[in-house]
């Protein structure tokens, strides 16, 4: 025991990281001063308890995290093996993540196989420019990337989102800086539809951009683009059927014209694929005044392999 007195003493023995609640430290019951008085006496005086009731409830937590843990203990988000952390992935699946980096496309964050200088450009990105200026994402979408999207989106595990969107904020740096002089970006997600949206229960991009905002202090507007129209799911549709299918269904909310207006828009899903769906609200973005868009993604298709 420390020599300092018993504040610190106790403080020392409370287990689990619990402070006492004594001294400096606010007793949340303290609180609740009881206003009855008996007789037109005082107010009795706040509840204050002793050290043995602290100690008891320090232990009582520790206890109850002990037994969750036992009962529920954490597992990989991709494939459920045992973890020995919360948010985390098993060694197994971190190892087969294709993580992307440079050296990449300029415009659409696809891999090379060796540097070709800064601004190079890949094929696709000559042959079909995107009306985006740059695209940044955190893996390929296969494996466990894929299975992470999947389990986000279809298979009700929301809570993957927070690991995800750790991720999303290291690899969208560069989208994410401020820039001296000029607005902060502002983090936009692609909006669902509003009975997708009441079916699934939370938007998966909503979500991640969220996360993405935490870790860079950025702004998120998760109401100013609105999806106007219902559409058909992009799964199974082709490249050119994907782009009819959601060819005018985003617009800029009436109070998110004022918000954006010669401001750059980091847009946020959690895949990117054709880019048909990202294009479409890229265009509205920038009809409502955007002074540029960004596109911040989880998996990237066709990102698998390095361009030699």
């Amino acid at each position: 025991m420390s020599g300092t007195g018993g504040v610190e003493s106790e403080r020392e023995w409370i287990p689990c990281g619990v402070p006492s609640l004594h001294g400096d430290d606010a007793d949340p019951m303290a609180a609740l001063h009881l206003s009855e008085t008996r007789g037109g006496g005082r107010a009795r005086a706040p509840f204050s308890p002793g050290p043995a009731l602290v100690r008891f409830a320090a232990v009582a937590s520790c206890v109850a995290g002990a037994a969750l843990r036992l009962a529920l203990p954490p597992t990989c988000l991709a494939c459920d093996r045992l973890v020995a952390s919360d948010q985390a992935l098993c060694a197994k699946c971190w190892s087969a993540m294709t993580f992307l980096a440079p050296p990449w496309c300029a415009r659409l964050g696809l891999p090379f196989a060796y540097d070709l200088g800064e601004g190079a450009l890949s094929p696709r990105a000559i042959a079909h420019p995107p009306v985006f200026d740059r695209l940044r994402a955190v893996a390929a979408y296969e494996g466990p990337a894929r299975a992470l999207v999947s389990r986000l989106k279809y298979h009700d595990r929301p809570t993957a989102a927070r690991m995800m969107g750790r991720l999303m904020a290291l690899a969208g740096a560069e989208l994410l800086k401020r820039e001296e002089g000029v607005p902060p970006p502002l983090l936009v997600p692609v909006p669902l539809h509003r009975l997708r949206h009441w079916s699934r229960r939370y938007n998966q991009a909503a979500l991640l951009a969220r996360e993405v905002g935490a870790r860079s202090g950025l702004e998120v507007a998760p109401a100013l683009l609105e999806r106007v129209r219902a559409t058909k799911r992009q799964v199974g549709l082709d490249a050119k059927a994907r782009a009819t299918n959601v060819r005018g269904a985003f617009a800029v909310s009436a109070s998110g014209v004022l918000r954006i207006a010669a401001r750059r828009v980091i847009l946020v899903d959690d895949v990117f694929t054709t880019g048909a769906t990202v294009q479409a609200a890229t265009r509205a973005l920038l009809r409502a005044g955007a002074s540029g868009v960004d596109v911040l993604a989880f998996a990237h298709a066709g990102a698998d392999a390095p361009i030699s």
